[in-house]
């Protein structure tokens, strides 16, 4: 498991209103405050926090904490400081106390959890200073069991499916790049609804290893042609598919103008398994690999799933639903620890109510920590420390509960994918693109990182 991680130092600054609010300049993750109880100055002070160890990962029985330091003596901010277990429950609060120019936050590490921290300045009203830790991150586990039928559930859906013909339709398109065929494509799923998504590969006879791409939360919102035809120059046959029956490549006032229950898709049939919106758009993944699977220009060895956010969490349970995926690339899955809130760990999207008992039920036959044993590939995923997102506990638990070849690449000093910088999201795009790599060209996943 990959444990070896660059880090950041990172610094909180008072400021007048019209700086933004956050920056990465000269190497440093900057979160710059409003006034508050601090004056305004022409060059404002900062803080600078380093952990006691920059993996971020700590054992039972350690401590973990942060050395924080200001750069300029005359700062004149107070600060204060919130710690919370698994980004929840507050274990600890107060006003950092300088000795000198520097402060100390720290903590116990009694059991297996992830630490979060913010430290604002008084008065803040911008984003906080976020910090984050894991203490034996490889020893959490489940807040509930999972449901008793949910191998018989999956199994009545993919026989839904079955008894819907595919009849796959190709529309040649323009790729935009010398060397790469690129079509759109449709196909039959269940509940009368369609599989939109854009296919592309290397011009020519030939048969490639396979890449299907499945997408992050929102919108909906169209597919942009680059993430398939750049994937077909570097010799994949690539699918990107919709998570919404919605067209792949339509304009704006498309995608304005469709109905707004849509847009709230996640609480589609949330009271019941059977009728949820997830059910469908797993269905629909687990169809777009076979279809993969059924081209006689794949070359019958290699099928890697891949996706962040929301398409990580599609990545992760269509590998538990279709054995031909032969591996698997996560960035920062949701849909983990779907019950977490009522056991003392934030769950994050798709935000199953804790207050709905049968949203709860439901959630589980959908959670990733749930799907995770049922995968047989090689699983690369990555789990922000500041994640609200899709917090990292969750992630570690799915991960745990994969039973083959699996490694982590943790992230110390990212937020969720779409609000991190690249920086921050450096160790994962430089692991995730190794993988693929190895996996074009022979197959497997390279070796273990050191």
């Amino acid at each position: 498991m990959q444990h070896k991680i660059s880090w950041l130092p990172q610094r909180i600054r008072c400021h007048t209103p019209r700086l933004a609010v956050v920056a990465a300049i000269a190497g440093m993750t900057l979160a710059r405050m409003t006034p508050g109880l601090c004056a305004p100055q022409p060059q404002p002070p900062a803080l600078a926090a380093v952990p006691d160890r920059p993996s971020g990962i700590y054992g039972i029985a350690d401590r973990v904490g942060w050395t924080l330091r200001r750069l300029q003596s005359a700062d004149p901010c107070t600060y204060r400081y919130v710690v919370r277990r698994n980004g929840l429950d507050v274990i600890a609060s107060g006003e950092l106390r300088f000795t000198g120019d520097t402060a100390r936050i720290e903590v116990p590490a009694r059991e297996a959890q992830m630490i979060y921290v913010e430290v604002t300045a008084a008065g803040e009203v911008a984003p906080p200073l976020a910090l984050g830790a894991a203490v034996a991150p490889m020893e959490l586990r489940p807040s509930v069991p999972e449901p008793k039928d949910f191998d018989a559930f999956w199994r009545a859906g993919l026989a839904d499916l079955a008894a819907v013909p595919p009849d796959p339709v190709l529309t040649t398109r323009d790729s935009g790049r010398p060397g790469v065929d690129y079509a759109t494509l449709v196909m039959n799923t269940i509940d009368g609804a369609h599989i939109h998504g854009q296919l592309a590969r290397p011009q020519g006879r030939g048969r490639f290893p396979a890449l299907l791409i499945l997408q992050y939360a929102g919108g909906p919102y169209p597919l942009q042609r680059q993430w398939v035809t750049d994937r077909a120059a570097e010799g994949w046959l690539a699918l990107n598919v919709e998570p919404h029956d919605v067209l792949p490549d339509a304009p704006p006032s498309y995608y304005d103008a469709l109905p707004e229950q849509i847009r709230n898709y996640a609480a589609i049939g949330r009271d019941d398994p059977q009728h949820s919106y997830f059910r469908r758009m797993y269905l629909s993944d687990y169809r777009a690999v076979e279809y993969l699977a059924s081209r006689p220009d794949w070359d019958g060895r290699t099928l890697v799933v891949m996706g962040m956010s929301m398409g990580g969490q599609q990545s992760l349970c269509t590998a538990a639903l279709n054995h031909k995926v032969t591996a698997v690339l996560a960035n920062e899955p949701a849909g983990a620890d779907s019950n977490g809130t009522l056991h003392g760990r934030l769950s994050g999207y798709p935000n199953w109510p804790a207050s709905d008992p049968r949203a709860l039920r439901t959630g589980l036959y959908f959670d990733t920590v749930n799907c995770a044993p049922r995968i047989r590939a090689p699983v690369l995923v990555a789990m922000g420390f500041i994640d609200p997102t899709a917090p990292p506990a969750g992630i570690w638990t799915a991960f745990n509960r994969i039973p083959g070849r699996k490694e982590a690449v943790p992230m110390v000093d990212s937020s969720h994918n779409n609000m991190a910088t690249a920086q921050q999201q450096q160790p994962w795009t430089t692991r995730s693109e190794q993988w693929l790599e190895s996996l074009r060209l022979t197959g497997a996943p390279p070796a273990p990182a050191e």
